[in-house]
């Protein structure tokens, strides 16, 4: 009988050795001889080993208070009598950590297109052309015969932006000569005004292939020339011809029918956002719409109706 109740308690003697190891509690003896620190008190149980307690080690029994420092003490008692310990959760090591992204602050927004950072001191004309050089900054000018930087009055007080080259300005290294080039003609002359009257550019300044759409990075590297364009000629009109030239200048991705026929701001200046020319090619009924905006451009440059307009206003 003595064996089995020495045996059971062997058995939740070793349970609660392997329960205090698990919450990091392993040191349940001392040498005297060895350390100077307090040892644990021990009562009950001899020694399992057959040591006298004379020997200087002294051992942990069933039930027992243990000091193991001077500031815990461990009281064993039986499994379901003992305190719940709680699950704290354990910090990841920083190398296990999940990388918290930074927060991006994102610059204010400009008051306009232009800001004063925009602006290149005595910027000119010339200057312009000759940053362009024989330019080669995008793919465009793979396919290109001539760049085609613009035709006008650079001191106009109206300018008209359409979004690229077409195959006859590519030749002539001219905007707007082609069929959509000579209804723009008709338009100008409509309002009473002159091509030389006006100042004529593109938003890029290379033909696109089979005459697409300049693609987002095209536009990106040639708007900014003009841009300064813009800002060399100070017009009291914009009128952008067509989406792509009114996306690109009011920095928009929302259709041109919108927005057509309303005034809009670039820069502290007046834009007019109407169709291409090339579109009312195609579309004719849309050159009343067009001419609608016109006669708003001409009352705002304070411009009368010439002899010319009736018929030149509708094209054929």
């Amino acid at each position: 009988m003595a064996d089995r109740i020495s045996e059971s308690l062997q058995q939740k003697l070793s349970a609660r050795l392997a329960f205090y190891k698990d919450i990091g509690i392993d040191l349940f003896y001392r040498d005297r001889t060895s350390m100077s620190r307090p040892t644990a008190s021990i009562e009950g149980l001899s020694p399992r080993t057959g040591e006298s307690r004379d020997s200087g080690v002294e051992y942990s029994a069933a039930v027992v208070d243990i000091e193991i420092t001077e500031s815990i003490t461990v009281s064993m008692m039986p499994e379901d009598t003992l305190p719940k310990t709680p699950r704290i959760p354990v910090p990841l090591a920083p190398a296990m950590q999940k990388p918290v992204a930074p927060k991006i602050v994102l610059p204010a927004p400009k008051s306009g297109l232009f800001d004063a950072s925009d602006k290149i001191s005595g910027d000119s004309m010339l200057k312009i052309r000759d940053d362009i050089g024989d330019c080669t900054r995008c793919k465009l000018h793979k396919g290109r015969n001539k760049i085609v930087f613009a035709d006008g009055d650079p001191k106009a007080k109206l300018v008209f932006v359409g979004e690229g080259p077409g195959r006859d300005e590519d030749m002539q290294g001219l905007p707007f000569v082609g069929r959509a080039g000579k209804l723009l003609t008709q338009m100008i002359e409509a309002m009473g005004l002159q091509r030389t009257d006006v100042y004529i550019c593109n938003v890029v300044k290379c033909r696109p292939p089979e005459n697409r759409l300049p693609e987002p990075d095209e536009i990106k590297t040639c708007s900014p020339f003009l841009l300064r364009q813009l800002e060399v000629i100070d017009p009291k009109v914009i009128v952008a011809l067509g989406a792509c030239a009114a996306q690109t200048l009011l920095q928009t991705t929302r259709g041109i029918s919108h927005f057509r026929g309303q005034w809009q701001d670039f820069g502290g200046r007046k834009l007019m956002a109407t169709y291409h020319p090339a579109y009312l090619l195609r579309n004719p009924p849309a050159k009343a719409d067009v001419w609608k905006d016109l006669q708003m451009v001409m009352a705002e440059l304070g411009l009368k109706r010439g002899a010319k307009s009736t018929s030149a206003g509708k094209p054929s």
